[in-house]
């Protein structure tokens, strides 16, 4: 299996890089080109790490996120990578996976669990293995097999599907393959300039007890855990509570947005790292610091996706750091599912004592206004035009009036859990624990509020015995559900508590079932699987057009440069090259890059930068009925060697009639950066 290397422009002047594709990998040798940490000494773990490819069509599919059928993609700033950790005790053994992906839907936890049977056996079942996504919201929908989440979509995307399924698996199956002797550590540290409370006056109707532990009411913390093999430094996971929305619901290339940015930051320095990224309870947590969708710190939302990733980098180097004393406490998960719209709670967890229920499933009006702080929700309403929306029957579906009691105070838009033909929402859902050493993940498959999470983590802090910090909620987990907000917030109806699944008992319930996995985690007990999902696959059309043929402008051919660059740049400016090109679904690239940077070293072309890299820039558009463009652009960097460079990209048509599909590749001239 080939070793996947990050390119490293800073490298370029001394020697060529070792690939320039990337590839789900077993990575390095211990130790290579990593420093060490102080004070790490044999704990009895075996610790690997991955990291693979998960990026869907770059052109003409519907993102996840912010749910609106106009944008589909248009090329990729930032490829989406998921990256894989693999712990083992000698006793147990857990998986952890962040992919770079709106959410993780049940369907992909479903397929990825059976692939990982296949392959492993027993080893790696549901039971410990917890995939979660960071939320971008500027990467490829269409992967789940509930309405809800294709509807901008235009149904299910088979493509999509494949690749998060086929690269999360490759990930971990790259930590399976890389397990050596290593350490654990835990380091923590503040931050409080990447994010703003963007539901505030809810916020404020929660108890003082619980406003009172965010005085700046936002979650600060930075909780980081970093990996070692060999006494030498080689991954590491950074939790911290922002949403993926720096770039905007205008914005048409696929990225990583903000995480994604603070990951390229870190492992640039060492391309055998791995850097991870993860969400904990983030759901109003923005990174729009002036509250208006790509406004703050700046008015340029590239740039916001920029500084907000390098805060949340610098960050985490700070807790890294701190991480000096490697830990010693055993591996162990469970997860269960329950359903949840038909929980009995006990007083226990409820603000007023007493019993109460969860119901069916279903959205409120607010939620279809959207966040005006980050961007509109999903586009539901009368005048809507979407062939998949009136696949389903459009929304001529009356709610029930024990529903509407039940869901107050919440005016019912979309009773998504009675939906025909098929529920809109997985209302069965996973629910998981794990613990790393010293610290326990409770892992949820929603967006939790900051006090939302607060309370879960109390719960289960308590139960466990064990202090408060070493407790963190690992939101959008294993599937995906939307919101849950407190009670209180709830009852504020804003777009967090609109989008509150469950009724206004959503919270309580998450926070006795997992008291109730901690229970069992503490007395070293299994707990019953519950009720098992439903396997949804097959219940939705895909209703977005496909790549029919390619053609080439009359006197072209494909890979035809149109646009060549300049003779000469310097550091700072931009550099342009355009491609008579092909369709991007003919071909995803992934593991490979549709852009190249090369610069010529002794005599050679050597790739200094691809489409994973934030200095450049693949866009692709139509240009007549099937002929497209791509132009590939290029930020040359302060610190790029000077000398002489070139663009070259990478690309596939589809022939007419056979639908044969043809590799391509198209060279610009070579210009001087001085």
């Amino acid at each position: 299996m080939s070793v996947a290397r990050r390119q490293v422009l800073a490298a370029a002047a001394a020697a060529p890089l070792a690939a320039t594709g990337l590839t789900a990998t077993g990575l390095a040798a211990p130790g290579a080109g990593a420093t060490p940490a102080s004070g790490q000494g044999p704990t009895g773990y075996r610790v690997g790490r991955g990291v693979a490819d998960v990026t869907g069509p770059a052109a003409e599919n519907g993102m996840m996120g912010y749910s609106m059928p106009q944008q589909q993609t248009a090329g990729i700033h930032l490829r989406t990578l998921a990256r894989a950790f693999v712990v083992d005790d000698g006793a147990n053994r857990v998986v952890f996976v962040t992919a770079e992906l709106g959410a993780l839907f049940q369907s992909v936890h479903q397929e990825v669990m059976r692939r990982l049977i296949e392959t492993y056996g027993g080893l790696y079942t549901e039971q410990n293995v917890l995939l979660n996504a960071t939320h971008t919201h500027s990467a490829c929908g269409g992967d789940s097999h509930y309405a809800a989440y294709d509807l901008a979509t235009l149904g299910f995307q088979e493509e999509v599907f494949e690749a998060v399924v086929g690269g999360i698996t490759e990930a971990i199956g790259a930590a399976h393959d890389d397990l050596r002797p290593g350490t654990l550590a835990l380091g923590r540290a503040e931050l409080t300039d990447a994010s703003v409370n963007r539901s505030r006056s809810a916020f404020e109707l929660n108890p003082r007890q619980d406003t009172e532990h965010f005085p700046d009411a936002i979650d600060p913390a930075v909780t980081v855990l970093r990996f070692a093999q060999g006494g030498r430094d080689v991954g590491a996971i950074a939790w911290f509570a922002t949403h993926g929305t720096s770039m905007t619901n205008t914005n048409h290339l696929i990225s990583s947005d903000n995480k994604g940015y603070a990951a390229f930051a870190w492992e640039q320095d060492d391309p055998e790292f791995v850097a991870c990224f993860a969400q904990t309870n983030a759901a109003d947590m923005s990174p729009n610091l002036d509250l208006e969708p790509g406004k703050g710190p700046t008015d340029d939302e590239f740039t916001n996706t920029r500084i907000i990733g390098e805060r949340q980098f610098r960050a985490a180097r700070r807790a890294f750091d701190e991480a000096v004393t490697p830990m010693s406490g055993p591996v162990d998960s469970l997860l269960c599912y329950v359903d949840l719209s038909e929980v009995t709670v006990d007083g226990r967890f409820t603000p007023d004592g007493e019993t109460h229920r969860t119901c069916t499933a279903a959205i409120g009006w607010s939620m279809l206004a959207g966040s005006t702080e980050d961007g509109p929700g999903i586009p539901i309403g009368e005048g809507l035009r979407n062939p998949l929306w009136e696949w389903l029957g459009g929304a001529d579906v009356p709610i029930p009036p024990q529903l509407a009691d039940e869901q107050a105070p919440k005016p019912v838009a979309v009773p998504f859990g009675a939906m025909p033909p098929h529920p809109w929402c997985p209302e069965v859902l996973p629910l998981q624990l794990m613990r790393l050493g010293d610290l326990h993940l409770v892992a949820g498959p929603a967006e939790y509020t900051i006090v939302a999470g607060l309370r879960i983590r109390r719960s289960v802090a308590a139960e466990l015995g064990v202090p408060l910090e070493n407790v963190l909620v690992q939101g959008y987990a294993n599937a995906y559900s939307q919101y849950v907000t407190t009670p209180e917030e709830y009852d504020a109806q804003q777009y967090e508590g609109a989008s509150t699944l469950f009724g206004r008992y959503t919270l309580p319930a998450y926070q006795q079932e997992f008291t109730r996995l901690a229970a069992a985690m503490r007395d070293g007990k299994r707990v019953p699987l519950g009720p098992v999902p439903p396997d949804m696959s097959g219940t939705l059309p895909n209703l977005q057009p496909g790549v029919v043929f390619d053609a080439p402008p009359p006197g072209r051919d494909f890979g035809d440069v149109l646009t060549e660059p300049a003779s000469g740049y310097h550091r700072g400016d931009r550099v342009t090259a355009e491609f008579v090109t092909g369709h991007p679904k003919n071909d995803l690239r992934r593991g490979g890059t549709f852009a190249e940077v090369q610069r010529l070293v002794d005599g050679r072309w050597v790739t200094v930068a691809d489409d994973r890299h934030w200095a450049t820039r693949y866009e692709w558009r139509r240009t007549g009925v099937a002929s497209s463009a791509a132009t590939v652009t290029w930020d040359v960097p302060a610190g790029v060697p000077t000398g002489r460079y070139r663009i070259v990209h990478n690309g596939d048509w589809k022939a007419a009639g056979s639908g044969k599909i043809t590799g391509f590749v198209g060279i610009s001239r070579d210009f001087l950066v001085a």
